[in-house]
């Protein structure tokens, strides 16, 4: 029996896909996209616009004591269609799990948008007893598509 280590959710958004990258790209608008209820805020972070970017956010979660960072690691990027990062506490290494969100456009004003959350690549034994995985339910990354929906129409 194989172990499921990711979640894959789906929702059709009825604008263009420029305008939800265009919030995406935006770390200080991810507190409102975050289903999990563990993103605050942006600490200082920039636009991100290409791979190797670093954007760094103020989290909060029982799993990590209370309050704490993450640094996210810009590992995909392709304008309107592509934006994926990996997570770690600030000033570390990424242990393994990833983001990702894939744009497909249908017609000009209605995109396919999927998010994975991937934790397949962790492997750090100290990560793994601290951390149960996955973290965030399935119903919660179903919740951020919501959000995003409601933020791009927001915007």
């Amino acid at each position: 029996m194989s172990e499921t280590r990711s979640i894959t959710v789906q929702r059709t958004i009825d604008h263009p896909a420029e305008q939800i990258f265009d919030v995406l790209t935006n770390p200080k608008r991810h507190a409102e996209l975050d289903g999990s209820g563990f993103v605050r805020s942006d600490d200082r972070a920039e636009r991100i616009q290409h791979v190797g970017d670093v954007f760094r956010m103020n989290m909060e979660g029982d799993h990590m004591g209370g309050e704490y960072q993450t640094d996210n690691h810009v590992t995909g990027y392709a304008k309107d269609k592509l934006l994926a990062w990996k997570t770690t506490p600030a000033g570390t290494e990424p242990p393994g799990w990833e983001w990702v969100w894939e744009l497909k456009p249908q017609g000009h004003a209605s995109t396919d948008v999927t998010l994975t959350y991937d934790w397949s690549k962790v492997s750090d034994p100290e990560i793994l007893k601290q951390v149960t995985f996955p973290l965030v339910k399935q119903d919660q990354l179903e919740d951020s598509l919501e959000r995003l929906a409601a933020a791009v129409s927001g915007s």
